[in-house]
C-alpha cells in the first residue's frame, strides 16, 4: 500500500499511516511463510485498488524480491493480467499496447470478423423466410437446394468467423501472458564478475542471456562444455546464467526497508511509465558492457526458480526439469529446451552482434 505513496505522498503517510507502517513492512518486505504472503498480497491488493500503486512498481521493487518468489505474487500478478477487481486496469493496459505493438492486425482482423458476421446474420434473417416458402412450395416458391444452400453458407461462415473471433482472443491471453512473464523475467537480478548488481533489462541489446536451470552437476558440465566455444560464443553477445535447483528455497533479502539502490534505480524502464525519462545514457551503457563478461549469477535463485518453473508449465514442460532458455537481445524468449544445449548447434544458430540479424533482434 505505502510502495507508491512512499514516492508520492510520504508526508501524508507518515502523518496518517504511521500505526500500519510496521505492520506493512514487516509483512510486505520479509513474508516468511503462506500466511505473512497471502497478509502481503492484501496489502499491494488494497494499494493496486485504492492508491492507484503501478504493478510495475511491485514488479521493480527490489525490496519486494522475497515475495515475488512466493505463490502468491503468481496469483496477484494474474489478477492483474486479467483486470480483475480493477487492480490491474493499467497493467492490464500497458500489456495490450504491447501486445498490438507486437501483432499489429489483430484488431482489423476482429473487424472483419464482426463485420462479415454481422453481414453473413442479416443474410441469414432474410434468406430463412424463403427457405419456409421452398419447404412449403407453390408457384412462386424460390428453389429449395439453392435457398439451402445459402443459408447453409451464411450459417457456416458465421460459425467460421465466430471460432476464429474466440482463437484470436485466446491468442491474444496466451500473448498478454507471455509479456507478463517476459515483463517479470526482466526485473530478475543478476550479479557480473565485478560484483555489480544489475536488472536483466539493463542487459537488452547488448548481450543474449542463456539460462541454464537444472541440477548442479548437469549444469556444472553444460558451463564446462561452453568454455570450449567460449570465444565463438561471445561473439555472439551470450552471456551464461546458470540455476541450480533449490538454491531459491530460503528466499535471501540482501536490503531491507523501503527505497531502491540508487545503482539499480537509474535506469530500468518499468512498465507504463515513460522509458526515455529513465534510459541509460551511451556512456552508462558503454560502461556496462565493458563489466559484462563470459556468466553471470544470479541474485534471489528463488525469483528466478518461480519464473523458469512457470515457464516451464506454460510450455507443457513438467516443473523441475532440466532446461535451457535462450533469449533474445531484446530480453524476449527466443526459444527453450529440455536438458541442456548443443553450443556448437548454438553458434551455429545465434548470427554474431555486428550481423544484420542481430541489429533486426534489437
Amino acid at each position: 500500500m505505502l510502495w507508491s505513496s512512499l514516492k508520492q505522498h510520504l508526508i501524508w503517510i507518515l502523518t496518517q499511516w504511521r500505526p500500519k507502517l510496521h505492520f506493512i513492512t514487516k509483512h510486505v518486505v520479509t513474508p516468511t511463510g503462506r500466511g505473512e504472503g497471502k497478509k502481503a498480497a492484501d496489502c499491494l491488493r488494497t494499494a493496486l485498488r485504492e492508491y492507484n500503486l503501478k504493478f510495475g512498481t511491485i514488479l521493480n521493487d527490489p525490496d519486494l524480491a522475497s515475495f515475488r518468489a512466493l505463490p502468491e505474487f503468481k496469483e496477484l500478478q494474474e489478477e492483474a493480467r486479467l483486470g480483475g477487481e480493477d487492480i490491474g486496469y493499467g497493467f492490464r493496459r500497458d500489456l495490450k499496447l504491447i501486445s498490438e505493438v507486437q501483432a499489429p492486425f489483430r484488431g482489423v482482423r476482429r473487424f472483419f470478423y464482426v463485420a462479415f458476421s454481422a453481414a453473413a446474420g442479416i443474410s441469414t434473417f432474410f434468406t430463412i423466410p424463403r427457405l419456409f416458402r421452398a419447404i412449403k412450395g407453390g408457384d412462386d416458391a424460390p428453389d429449395l437446394w439453392e435457398t439451402a444452400g445459402n443459408v447453409a453458407i451464411n450459417v457456416g461462415g458465421i460459425i467460421v468467423l465466430v471460432a476464429l473471433f474466440l482463437w484470436d482472443n485466446k491468442k491474444e491471453e496466451e500473448q498478454l501472458a507471455q509479456i507478463s512473464r517476459d515483463e517479470t523475467l526482466s526485473r530478475l537480478p543478476l550479479r557480473l564478475t565485478t560484483n555489480r548488481v544489475v536488472e536483466l533489462v539493463q542487459l537488452r541489446d547488448t548481450v543474449r542471456p542463456v539460462i541454464l536451470a537444472g541440477k548442479k552437476e548437469t549444469v556444472s558440465l553444460a558451463m564446462q562444455k561452453a568454455e570450449r566455444v567460449r570465444t565463438e560464443l561471445l561473439k555472439r553477445g551470450v552471456l551464461l546464467v546458470p540455476v541450480i535447483w533449490g538454491q531459491g528455497k530460503e528466499p535471501q533479502i540482501e536490503k531491507k526497508g523501503f527505497g531502491v539502490p540508487p545503482k539499480a534505480a537509474a535506469a530500468l524502464p518499468s512498465i507504463g511509465e515513460d522509458f526515455e525519462k529513465r534510459a541509460q545514457s551511451i556512456s552508462a551503457k558503454s560502461r556496462l558492457k565493458a563489466e559484462i563478461r563470459f556468466k553471470a549469477e544470479v541474485v534471489s535463485p528463488a525469483e528466478w526458480e518461480r519464473w523458469i518453473r512457470d515457464e516451464q508449465q506454460s510450455e507443457g514442460v513438467t516443473p523441475g526439469e532440466d532446461v535451457y532458455i535462450i533469449l533474445r537481445l531484446d530480453g524476449r524468449v527466443r526459444r527453450s529446451g529440455r536438458g541442456m544445449p548443443d553450443w556448437q548447434e548454438i553458434v551455429q544458430e545465434l548470427p554474431p552482434l555486428e550481423a544484420l540479424l542481430s541489429k533486426l533482434e534489437r
